[in-house]
């Protein structure tokens, strides 16, 4: 049981540390602030829009940031610096999600070996003749209980951390192809925009 808490408690600590980095510093209205950006560019307003995305320690404002600075306006080059961007700000969002499902296995196989320990424990308490052999079979039962608990919590904090990692990603990628758009003087294309 122990060793199940030890591996919930990893398992919390690092959702708490991705949940600050994914949701809390990454934290920004993506739509607001990519009509916002868009909006200057077209507008001819370069240094109020790398202005207004210095304002911000988001990974969406970095993006918009690093492409505007380029102060390119050839589209291979504008591309380029958009998916280097990418590459170095993206893993941020992912850096050790794949951990948490590692742990909710940790902690159901633990779960498993403690049922399998209790039940033999109490076979064996009854097979000698032992009082209490029904009472340590139900105790074996404790440990397998406790390791679901644990890997329900574990699943639930990687989905909802995955689903805004992946919600990040769509808007960095959107936020680049609208502002190279925009740089290039392109027109702008939104989905159910009339």
């Amino acid at each position: 049981m122990s060793l199940i808490l030890a591996v919930g408690l990893v398992g919390v600590a690092l959702m708490v540390e991705r949940f600050y980095v994914i949701v809390m510093r990454s934290k920004t209205n993506g739509r607001l602030f990519m009509e916002r950006v868009i909006q200057l560019v077209r507008g001819g307003k370069i240094d109020e829009a790398i202005k207004f995305c210095a304002t911000s320690t988001a990974i969406l404002p970095d993006i918009g940031l690093l492409i505007l600075r380029s102060r390119s306006r050839d589209e291979t080059d504008l591309r380029t610096v958009a998916e280097a961007a990418e590459l170095s700000l993206l893993p941020k969002l992912e850096r050790r999600l794949a951990y948490l499902k590692a742990l909710l296995r940790v902690a159901l196989l633990l779960g498993a070996f403690g049922l399998l320990a209790g039940v033999r424990s109490a076979a064996i308490g009854g097979a000698t003749g032992g009082a209490g052999a029904h009472a340590r079979l139900g105790r074996a039962l404790d440990p397998a209980m406790f390791a679901i608990v644990v890997a329900v919590v574990l699943e639930l904090g990687h989905a909802y951390l995955v689903s805004q990692s992946v919600r990040i990603t769509r808007e960095i990628h959107e936020l680049s192809a609208r502002l190279i758009n925009a740089l290039i003087d392109r027109p702008d294309v939104r989905l159910g925009h009339r």
